[in-house]
């Protein structure tokens, strides 16, 4: 485990901004969670049913939020780092490089990856959405402009994505800090008025609504619903690169987890107050008649907060998929100078594309929760899977603690993900279908890049020999420097063959350059390694965490400066890359089949280009064409 974080100190400023970037998405579920628990499975609302289901929300947030994300997961630290990426890069270095087991955990990891895309999608439709149904509670003849409303907010919450979030990320702290003070003064206020429903803080009231009720459809339908209480707990995680873990757990054990119990036990008391009457929007019946538009209007703002959030970490889990090579180069902009304030074009479009389709197709909070809930609780398994194996693998954890923790847990998230599968044909087949439809878009560009560097193998040439065998020919020298860029470090880069069969020459200073991804988030020492070949070539490797953006003229110039063999001059140095055009080849063996070809000859050709990824200048760069057929 890494003491990384453990040495960050902690401050009342970084507990308000800690609300504002982590609790966004678990902050926003009292709008709908209670709710659903009982409206989406007709269950009688009654004092047993209130308690046990008031008990069931407390006790489930302690069980999978407090103990297994706050005390477990978040010991699964690299080097600040959390999320399915930095879990998986974990594993990768306690276990073999090569062998079924750690190709097994890339899977894993691929999958939960492309399953919390899917929260990505319907957190923000979700969210917006219950905020303006507050409407046709203040006036029922406005609840024609519900989805009108929601789907402007959509539009300039993404639209404004291209600015980023640095100056407005100052105001998210404290209006989350707003929001929860708003939580727990609700809850409360109605607390008061019905004081007995803090007795379902006893953990016998959960066990007897189960035991009472037993294993039937409403049962397992009850915890799909009251899994919606949990969404948000694999975010906690996700988001541990932008503050340290003893952050993350004070602000949930000081103010979020007290906040969110009262709201939702003040939820119950409300309910045996008004019985059936308030049970479809409850969480606004909450609040007295004078206080409903101050309501809506924080609600409105809090939800895009807590959207904001959910889109930052899609944005930052794409780039580290392209760093880690599993997904083509996009576009990636920063920003700010922050780490982490990056904008993606294509993801941001294709986001607000699928928020604007769901509020369209699903019109109201209360359907798409049925949608909610099977993908991140797929993904919360795939969490306690891979972090119990590197438990094991990597802190060397006794069995005997392994194994029953692992078995609870376990069969905790067995439990609600069996129990959303109530949902799957009643919206939960949606979020199933984007992570089925991302994971064959992901194995299928490594798959691909597999292939490619099998095919691009045969017939390659030592760099050492050919640097030997060039001393002996002398070939006509031209000044300047060449930088060739090449995937496999130690072997002649095609670029130059071509470059030397049809021109000639050979520039005076030659550089074959590698750009390698480390497993770790961040390289702030030794990022390159420098070896002189002799006769004017030289072979250097650039090294990136996973969650950084290269910069490759940037880095080879702070390598010059040491180096005073080396000259990157912006007028005297070209860069030379491979341009490869793909055919996939009808007929004949190849380790993908033909529609997995064509996808990934598609993603090839529409890649970003690698010069522009790796921030090349433009007019340095010269590109040598190639077909080949896979």
């Amino acid at each position: 485990m890494s003491e990384h974080s453990a040495k960050k100190p902690v401050s009342l400023l970084g507990l308000v901004g800690v609300l504002g970037i982590v609790y966004g998405d678990i902050g926003t579920s009292p709008l709908y969670a209670f709710r659903q628990c009982f409206y989406d499975n007709d269950l009688a609302v009654s004092e047993e049913a209130v308690l046990g289901v008031c008990s069931l929300v407390f006790w489930a947030l302690m069980l999978v939020v407090t103990v297994k994300y706050l005390g477990l997961i978040l010991r699964a630290d690299n080097r600040g780092e959390g999320g399915t990426f930095a879990l998986l890069a974990l594993l990768k270095t306690a276990l073999p490089e090569k062998g079924r087991l750690t190709t097994g955990f890339i899977f894993l990891g691929i999958c939960g990856a492309c399953l919390l895309y899917a929260d990505a999608l319907i957190t923000p439709s979700i969210s917006i959405l219950s905020a303006m149904e507050g409407l046709k509670v203040l006036d029922p003849d406005l609840q024609p402009w519900i989805v009108p409303a929601s789907l402007l907010i959509i539009v300039a919450l993404f639209w404004f994505q291209r600015v980023g979030t640095g100056k407005l990320g100052v105001l998210f702290g404290p209006v989350m800090l707003l929001w929860f003070v708003t939580l727990g003064t609700l809850g409360l206020y109605n607390l008061w008025h019905c004081p007995r429903v803090a007795l379902a803080l006893n953990p016998w009231y959960a066990v007897n609504f189960l035991l009472t009720h037993g294993l039937t459809p409403q049962t397992c339908g009850l915890l799909g619903s009251l899994f919606l209480v949990m969404t948000g707990a694999e975010t906690l995680y996700a988001d541990m690169g932008h503050f340290n873990a003893k952050l993350i757990r004070r602000g949930w054990l000081f103010i979020v987890l007290p906040a969110l119990t009262l709201n939702y036990y003040g939820q119950g008391a409300r309910l045996l107050l008004k019985n059936s009457a308030a049970r479809f929007e409850i969480f606004y019946e909450l609040a007295p008649a004078w206080g409903l538009v101050p309501l809506i209007i924080v609600t409105t703002i809090t939800t895009v907060i807590a959207a904001q959030a959910v889109i930052s970490g899609a944005y930052s889990l794409t780039a580290q998929a392209i760093q880690l090579g599993y997904c083509p180069r996009l576009t990636v902009r920063r920003t700010s100078n922050a780490i982490g304030q990056i904008y993606l074009p294509l993801v941001n479009w294709l986001l607000m594309t699928g928020c604007l389709a769901l509020v369209l197709i699903f019109g109201e909070s209360a359907r798409l929760a049925r949608a909610y809930g099977f993908a991140v609780s797929g993904a919360m398994l795939i969490t306690s899977v891979m972090f119990f194996f590197l438990a094991r693998a990597r802190w060397k954890w006794p069995l005997a603690v392994v194994v029953p923790l692992g078995a609870v847990f376990l069969a905790v998230d067995l439990v609600f993900l069996t129990a959303n599968t109530t949902k799957l044909f009643h919206g939960g087949l949606l979020p199933l279908g984007v992570g089925a439809g991302l994971f064959i878009i992901v194995s299928t560009w490594r798959r691909g890049r597999h292939l490619l560097r099998r095919l691009l193998g045969y017939n390659v040439i030592d760099s050492e020999t050919f640097v030997q065998d060039l001393t002996r020919h002398q070939p006509l020298r031209v000044a300047g420097t060449a930088v060739y860029l090449t995937a496999n470090s130690g072997v002649v880069p095609r670029s130059l063959l071509h470059n030397y069969k049809h021109n000639k020459v050979i520039h005076q200073t030659n550089v074959f350059l590698t750009v390698q991804t480390a497993s770790i988030p961040y390289v702030h020492e030794s990022r390159a390694e420098w070896r002189a070949l002799g006769a004017g070539f030289h072979q250097i490797i650039l090294r990136y965490g996973f969650r950084e953006h290269p910069n490759v003229p940037w880095d080879l110039q702070k390598l010059a400066d040491h180096e005073p063999t080396l000259n990157f001059a912006t007028m005297t140095t070209s860069y030379f890359l491979a341009r490869l055009s793909l055919i996939a080849a009808v007929t004949g063996k190849s380790l993908m089949p033909l529609w997995q070809r064509l996808l990934f000859s598609f993603m090839f050709r529409n890649a970003l280009d690698p010069a522009k990824y790796f921030q090349i200048p433009a007019n340095r760069v010269i590109e040598l064409g190639e077909q080949l057929t896979i």
